[in-house]
């Protein structure tokens, strides 16, 4: 069985998706139908914009999502997903992929939850740090012993956890983890404390948006950040995709589900190659590699 897998924020990078635009109408039909429904030319910036200017969250968040889905319908005929999932971000791009939501619907959303998310950043200081060589349950036992918000946000592979909240916070956890062992505890250029209580008023903004939005019954199942399990119905798929943003990426509970479901190769579809190299870390007998067009 094939699962598709999507990435999230952190894939970007300059030039992304020039060679798509360049060679497929339909790719290039895409891109410019985005232009006009986010109101600036982001295909202008994904090409021969600075990693400074696709860093920012209101272009970072659509860019990727482009790159995935565009590359997706390219592929025609050849895309056919058993099942599907994204990390964080690349949710929107699984829901697209399996026909839950469509492509106009679907960017209006991720450019909705770009600017949500920019917002709660802006109303307090906040960031992330990756954690690396602990077990998670001591790294959650530490966050929750730590004054302050301090959360575990994304559960990449296991040995590698991120952790999420106030700035003084995390960087006190990122001093505790280091002292019990942590290979590393690194503040991650990012700019807020996503999956965390901090980004409840981009959930609430969100949820209007996402409650606003029609969804119809997916083609296969995807398996949600929130849950890690296979979702079918439409209800609990919207319920799942407003919770996301202040609950943490289950990432390796959902490859260790989609892999004891049946999946027997992971294709990573859009920029980058992180998805695949968790995958191999969580379970280094999959298959897993870039999707070809």
């Amino acid at each position: 069985m094939k699962a598709y897998i999507f990435p999230g924020q952190g894939a970007q990078f300059t030039g992304m998706g020039q060679d798509l635009y360049d060679s497929s109408p339909l790719a290039k039909e895409l891109f410019e139908k985005a232009n006009e429904i986010l109101g600036f030319e982001i295909t202008r910036i994904m090409f021969e914009g600075t990693a400074d200017d696709l860093k920012k969250t209101k272009v970072t968040q659509p860019a990727i999502f482009l790159h995935s889905v565009i590359m997706s319908k390219v592929m025609g005929n050849s895309f056919q997903p058993d099942m599907v999932a994204g990390h964080s971000l690349g949710e929107f791009s699984a829901l697209v992929a399996n026909k839950t939501l469509n492509f106009e619907d679907a960017l209006r959303l991720v450019s909705k939850r770009a600017l949500a998310m920019q917002h709660a950043c802006e109303l307090e200081e906040s960031t992330m740090a990756a954690v690396l060589g602990l077990e998670d349950e001591m790294v959650e036992a530490i966050c929750a012993d730590t004054k302050g918000i301090v959360v575990a946000a994304n559960y990449n592979c296991p040995g590698q956890l991120v952790i999420s909240g106030e700035q003084l916070a995390v960087e006190k956890a990122c001093e505790e983890l280091k002292e019990r062992g942590a290979r590393r505890a690194m503040i991650l250029p990012v700019g807020g404390a996503f999956h965390s209580p901090l980004m409840e008023p981009a959930r609430e903004e969100l949820a209007a948006a996402i409650e606003e939005t029609k969804f119809s019954n997916p083609v296969c199942p995807i398996y949600q950040n929130v849950t890690t399990f296979a979702v079918t119905d439409p209800a609990e798929i919207k319920k799942n995709l407003i919770f996301q943003l202040t609950a943490p990426v289950k990432w390796t509970q959902s490859v260790q589900n989609m892999i004891k479901d049946g999946a027997t190769e992971f294709i990573e579809v859009g920029p980058g190659k992180v998805l695949q190299g968790l995958v191999k870390k969580i379970d280094r007998n999959m298959e897993a590699h870039s999707a070809q067009l």
